[in-house]
């Protein structure tokens, strides 16, 4: 009698535990979020969701009833809860938000603070933290996600693959997710960063299928700059320069390109193929200092210049050249960093770990501070190749 009883037991415990697919949602009626953007409104917060059409994206002909592959939604809220609830009352299918790939704010909205967005956003159960976060420069967020694009067919999917890519191979980008935002947010002595994204053209013409039916788009979507912050508000921009040396600074740059004076006159393009940065805190005599060291690996990419690639010299004359041009990229971002009085490289983070009791005694006081601390840049430039041609074709043409 005891071994039926807990028999019983045991079943009706596993009957509790594997209960099946209690929470589970038909994909017929869900409307799959891939974009979702905010803007600024008088009597609140717009929000803007890109909705995939399933049967336009996988149909080769597309579904009849269907002209894009994406459909937008947006109502008006004070909170960012009650308006994701809201827009039911205009799509026929529940908001389904796990598979987001990029959330756009407005650039007036952020000059506003970020802060109560990302509390709406972190609360939310459905939602991963694997999308991209950016800055929609000069646009309204409702507008980047209402331009069609092509290759890629959803607007969304568009946005986090350039992105992406960019970051890996070009550096003026940052790929920033939400844990990464709220942790910069919450450590002192770092001020957060995000990408920015542009509307090149009309955005009237961009929502037009017409955009992405010709060779050359008449309106597309380009990352461009850096968003800085102070606290959780937008304060200022970054150009492409600015943001690359912001990126050899926190160690983030992956793979990229740029171009070299040759000592004869003419240019040389470079790939970097490899970095490394090493950023390291001091207190000497109680005065913090922050010392970079920034090894790179290179290789030659072009030449428009007469040289010779075979001389060891003109190789170490090359080096120093690009060791000169990192160190001026990097001193840009400095200086950029310092008129805006924030510390988006985490410099006070690296003196709290160098010397947490100085860090104590002074955080409070770091922005002023920032504006005046020394930072030693070590550049070390190693070019590894120099391609499959000796001899410059310039040089030849000329000869």
């Amino acid at each position: 009698m005891r071994k039926q009883v807990m028999l019983f037991t045991v079943c009706f415990m596993m009957m509790i535990v594997l209960s099946g697919c209690w929470s589970r949602h038909e994909l017929n009626d869900l409307a799959i979020a891939v974009g979702m953007g905010f803007d600024k409104k008088e009597d609140g917060i717009q929000v803007t969701v890109q909705i995939v059409n399933p049967g336009e994206v996988a149909s080769k002909r597309g579904a009849p009833g269907f002209t894009t592959p994406v459909s937008s939604f947006k109502t008006t809220s004070r909170t960012i809860f009650e308006a994701l609830r809201k827009l039911t009352t205009q799509s026929p299918r529940k908001i389904y938000s796990s598979h987001l790939r990029v959330l756009v704010i407005s650039e007036e909205l952020a000059r506003d603070g970020i802060m109560p967005i990302l509390d709406g956003i972190s609360r939310n159960h459905e939602m991963r933290a694997d999308f991209y976060i950016m800055v929609a420069r000069e646009a309204t967020a409702e507008n980047v996600l209402n331009t069609l694009t092509s290759i890629e067919k959803i607007p969304a999917n568009k946005l986090f693959s350039t992105l992406e890519m960019s970051a890996k191979v070009w550096a003026p980008t940052v790929e920033v997710r939400l844990a990464k935002l709220i942790n910069d947010l919450q450590t002192e002595g770092k001020d957060p960063v995000l990408s920015g994204v542009v509307i090149k053209g009309d955005p009237s013409k961009g929502v037009k299928k017409s955009n992405v039916s010709r060779i050359a788009a008449a309106t597309v979507l380009e990352n461009s700059g850096l968003a800085v912050f102070k606290n959780d508000k937008l304060i200022g921009w970054l150009n492409e320069r600015e943001s690359k040396g912001y990126n050899y600074v926190i160690d983030n740059v992956v793979r990229t390109a740029g171009e070299i004076s040759c000592p004869s006159g003419g240019v040389i393009a470079i790939e970097v193929v490899r970095t490394k940065t090493k950023m390291r805190g001091v207190v000497v005599n109680n005065e913090p200092r922050i010392l970079l060291d920034v090894f790179l690996d290179e290789n030659v990419g072009e030449v428009q210049c007469k040289i010779d690639l075979m001389e060891p010299q003109t190789i170490a004359e090359l080096e120093q050249i690009a060791e000169r041009e990192v160190n001026n990229i990097i001193e840009s971002v400095l200086q950029k960093a310092r008129t805006f009085k924030v510390d988006i490289f985490g410099f006070g983070d690296a003196i709290y770990r160098a010397n947490p009791k100085y860090w104590n005694e002074h955080h409070q006081s770091w922005q002023e501070q920032f504006f005046n601390l020394p930072v030693d840049v070590h550049t070390k430039v190693k070019i590894r190749r120099v391609g499959t041609v000796t001899d410059p074709l310039v040089q030849r043409a000329k000869e």
